[in-house]
């Protein structure tokens, strides 16, 4: 790409989390799997019908602004977008056009244009030769955000999204799951400041990063070859991993915006924009610098607890736990076995930290044993396993298990000896020379001792055994 210069702009919308939708009381639920249950006469279009602003949503919107150090819009208004298509069933969308909530902000370096408020759509279902509509979407508040066509390369797009969508779920304004249609894509692609192409139906950050590279290597190939490139939207087909034409337009399409007369301008001042701020809580950003600095944690450790709130939230609950026990040590064990092992039983089970048994004070305590060398590694796991199904603390699944590492030194001796005279091979082929031969007779003697020893002091007394005879 060295002799065109990429400029892509965005588009995000991105579903807002509220209880209801945005113009009436219809439930704002995007798990609802009953199609066309979640609705009213409002959000069905039926002529007569008043709209009532979300007062939640206005104010997610005005801390995504905040969040983003954008400005506040004094005096602000709802428009009709006007246009027909069958997922709109009062054939004008609800929107801002000249006044909306946000204008101005930075994330990333890149510049927002604006942050403004809307209604989604109804969900168009195209099955068996036939489309049908589900009005469940209709009139969920849709916030979208627009940058300016500051971005090069795909790469610092998908980046952009990413951060973008943990901000919001940091805020608590939207699960921004894309997967779910609930934070959508739009990349406005061109080479050289020229013709724009719009790319829609975009579902994954992967897909947003592959899109885009291929829609600039198709548009530089058209270039190269004498061609122009068309205005058109296009959307990312990732069977055959390709951009594909999904309408031509020839130019700007003209929505006939005016002011929704059922819906007066308003100030903001309403809101308290002030009071919003106050209440963000620590961004993403503010984290990650916080917990190198706090916790001497790597940039690939602080962003595995950053990406995901509520893992960063039991993590610095357990650590605080961690810490007024134990004068130092055990923090890299916490880690490890909270993003490992515990991640690992939850995913498996799928629960969420909101459904978890463990609590943060119970992980802490286990990390206490593991640095005291109370329990082994390998009963670490067990001992986790067993907290993860109960709940219960781990020196009560110690005690009542009858695990954890053996005191008896005469105990541990025997086994020993024990080990020894009946494994002769492998006590002949260590004296031989093969020293793997003494890891079969350890792994033999914590074998016996149901994993309650640690391997160093059994490492010891068999080459003292060994050396002796």
């Amino acid at each position: 790409m060295s002799d065109y210069q990429p400029t892509i702009g965005l588009e995000i919308h991105a579903q807002l989390r509220t209880r209801t939708k945005m113009f009436c009381d219809s439930v704002n639920d995007s798990d609802e799997r009953h199609p066309n249950t979640n609705v009213c006469p409002v959000c069905l279009g039926h002529p007569g019908t008043l709209p009532v602003p979300n007062r939640a949503a206005i104010e997610n919107v005005i801390r995504v602004g905040l969040a983003l150090g954008g400005r506040i819009n004094g005096a602000v208004k709802f428009d009709r977008k006007n246009y027909f298509y069958p997922d709109l069933p009062k054939a004008y969308q609800i929107s801002q056009y000249d006044r909306p909530l946000v204008e101005g902000g930075t994330l990333q370096g890149v510049r927002i244009r604006r942050v403004h408020l809307e209604e989604d759509t109804a969900d168009l279902r195209h099955e068996g030769g036939v489309s049908l509509v589900d009005f469940n979407r209709s009139g969920v508040p849709l916030m979208e955000l627009v940058t300016e066509p500051d971005f090069r390369d795909a790469d610092a797009v998908a980046a952009f999204a990413r951060e973008l969508q943990l901000i919001l779920r940091y805020l608590g304004v939207s699960a921004a799951d894309m997967e779910k249609g609930q934070m959508r894509i739009e990349a406005n692609v061109s080479l050289n400041m020229g013709t724009k192409v719009e790319l829609k139906n975009i579902n994954s950050f992967r897909a947003v990063r592959d899109a885009i590279e291929y829609e600039l290597r198709r548009q530089e190939d058209v270039i190269a070859g004498g061609g122009a490139v068309s205005q058109e939207t296009r959307g990312w087909d990732e069977a055959k991993r390709k951009t594909v034409t999904q309408r031509s337009k020839e130019e700007a399409h003209d929505y006939r915006y005016f002011p929704d007369p059922d819906l007066p301008p308003f100030d903001t001042a309403i809101f308290d924009p002030e009071t919003l701020r106050y209440s963000l809580p620590e961004l993403p950003a503010a984290r990650r610098e916080r917990f190198v600095r706090e916790y001497s944690l790597d940039a690939q450790q602080t962003e595995a607890l950053v990406a995901d709130p509520d893992l960063a939230k039991f993590y610095e609950e357990a650590i605080s736990e961690l810490r007024s026990r134990l004068s130092a040590g055990g923090e890299a064990a916490l880690y490890n076995y909270l993003t490992s092992d515990l991640r690992g039983l939850m995913n498996q089970a799928a629960v969420s930290f909101a459904d978890l048994k463990i609590s943060p004070e119970g992980l802490a305590h286990l990390a206490v044993l593991i640095e005291l060398k109370k329990v082994t590694s390998r009963q670490a796991k067990d001992i986790l396993a067993a907290m993860f199904r109960t709940g219960a603390d781990p020196e009560e699944i110690v005690k009542s298990e009858g695990i954890g590492i053996s005191e008896n030194t005469d105990e541990i001796q025997a086994v020993v000896a024990a080990v020894v005279a009946g494994e002769k091979a492998a006590v002949d082929d260590y004296r031989k020379g093969k020293t793997a031969s003494l890891q079969f007779l350890i792994g033999k003697g914590m074998a016996k001792l149901k994993g309650r020893a640690r391997p160093e002091m059994l490492k010891d007394l068999f080459e003292r055994m060994l050396r002796e005879e």
